[in-house]
């Protein structure tokens, strides 16, 4: 990480594996005042034939209610650690989805784990992480 970079996006998505990389970004930034991280999950969007029969509100609550049982061990670990932040959730293709909040939030890096909880596009390594690599202009590191 540059000395500039004070802003740093870590998409999480409750894998073990996004979990280091929360403990990796935080290493970086813990003790600087002028760092921030900002974690961010993303939902799969619901198709057609489910919200012609669930309230949007509901499928709203269900991703919001998903996703921060993704962010809490994250989130927890910050807390313990001191280290400031913040949490988003957003829902679509997640390489869109995270290069989206790292342009909205102004972030400068990007630190997210090679693998997560994903189907079978996890089985090709990085799947997500080389749609994020693709969406952003900002340096991403990845950590195993």
């Amino acid at each position: 990480m540059s000395a500039a970079s004070n802003r740093i996006l870590v998409p999480v998505d409750g894998s073990a594996n996004a979990l280091r990389a929360v403990e990796f970004a935080a290493a970086l930034v813990k003790g600087r005042a002028d760092a921030r991280l900002e974690l961010v999950n993303v939902q799969t969007p619901v198709g057609q034939a489910v919200s012609m029969f669930v309230a949007r509100a509901d499928i709203k609550g269900y991703q919001r209610e998903e996703g921060m049982k993704a962010l809490a061990p994250a989130i927890e670990a910050l807390k313990r650690e001191g280290v400031p932040h913040g949490h988003h959730i957003g829902v679509g293709r997640p390489g869109e989805v995270i290069a989206h909040f790292a342009a909205e939030l102004k972030c400068d890096h990007i630190v997210m784990g090679t693998r997560g909880l994903g189907s079978t596009l996890g089985l090709l390594l990085g799947s997500v992480a080389t749609d994020v690599i693709h969406h952003c202009t900002v340096p991403v590191t990845l950590v195993k």
